[in-house]
């Protein structure tokens, strides 16, 4: 199939962008793009007008400030897989990448792509909640910061205004305390995920405290499952698996039933649990 007929314009800065978007009540940004060509060309979408914003300068940096590791929106993919900040400072999403669908997806793909498209079962949407992350957003009014736990309202749904532009995210950048945890099930590599479970912690002892378990592929968004984060800190990971029926409830959908979704959510619990207890000071 083909795309309907859309205009098309080349954002040169952010202020542009934002004015840009005001001009059309069906418009869409465009950055990788890897999402969005496949719903115009199945026709699931169909803006008026393409705004690309490829063009517009410092959205493509990694920076590591005031303790905090910030991503452009415009970073690949796969030069994030390639940096050493995010090796170092947020092995989560170093962690989480390649398990994006595949390498030509990851060389267009942007980070701020996947966190506004807000696939539930994306894995960067996921890892920027476990991590307690933010985002930062600018629209006519201004820049402001939203907060990875307030950013996803629903199916394919954020905070975005429709001339808002996500420029950044921004996760505390990990310390000698810090434990990260991955895994997903999906039928084959590079697929979205039927389950998938992004976590972080701090070593707190022979235990560990602040857990964060961020599920993906098991709801219309991604969903922390804290009544089980609350017993994992005590260390005792079966407990918290029989947790997570109060936590998650899954709905069937064309991957697999709601049950084998919960199932799966389980062992990914198991799995990342030791993951996070394995790597304790």
């Amino acid at each position: 199939m083909k795309p309907a007929p859309f205009a098309y314009a080349k954002a040169r800065s952010l202020d542009e962008a934002i004015d840009l978007l005001a001009t059309r009540s069906e418009a869409r940004l465009l950055a990788g793009g890897q999402s969005l060509l496949a719903t115009l060309n199945m026709r699931l979408s169909a803006p008026r007008l393409l705004i690309d914003i490829n063009g517009i300068a410092g959205l493509d940096t990694i920076a590591k400030t005031d303790g905090k590791l910030e991503i452009g929106a415009l970073v690949r993919h796969a030069q994030a897989e390639r940096s050493p900040d995010i090796a170092e400072h947020a092995p989560l999403i170093a962690r989480a990448l390649p398990h994006i669908a595949h390498p030509a997806i990851r060389n267009r793909g942007t980070i701020g792509g996947s966190i506004a498209f807000a696939d539930p079962a994306a894995e960067l949407p996921a890892c920027l909640l476990a991590l307690g992350g933010e985002i930062d957003v600018t629209g006519p009014k201004g820049k402001r910061t939203v907060k990875a736990e307030d950013f996803f309202k629903g199916l394919f749904e954020t905070v975005l205004e429709p001339q808002d532009v996500l420029t950044a995210i921004r996760v505390p950048a990990a310390t000698a305390q810090s434990r990260v945890g991955f895994a997903e099930f999906t039928m084959r590599r590079g697929d979205y995920a039927m389950a998938g479970l992004a976590a972080s912690a701090r070593a707190d002892g022979k235990g560990l405290a602040d857990a964060r378990l961020a599920y993906f592929g098991v709801g219309a968004t991604p969903l922390r499952a804290k009544q089980a984060e609350a017993v994992l800190a005590d260390g005792k990971i079966d407990a918290a698996i029989a947790a997570l029926d109060d936590d998650l409830d899954p709905p069937d959908d064309i991957q697999a039933t709601g049950a084998v979704k919960k199932h799966l959510a389980k062992v990914l619990l198991g799995r990342v649990a030791r993951q996070l207890l394995e790597r304790r000071a």
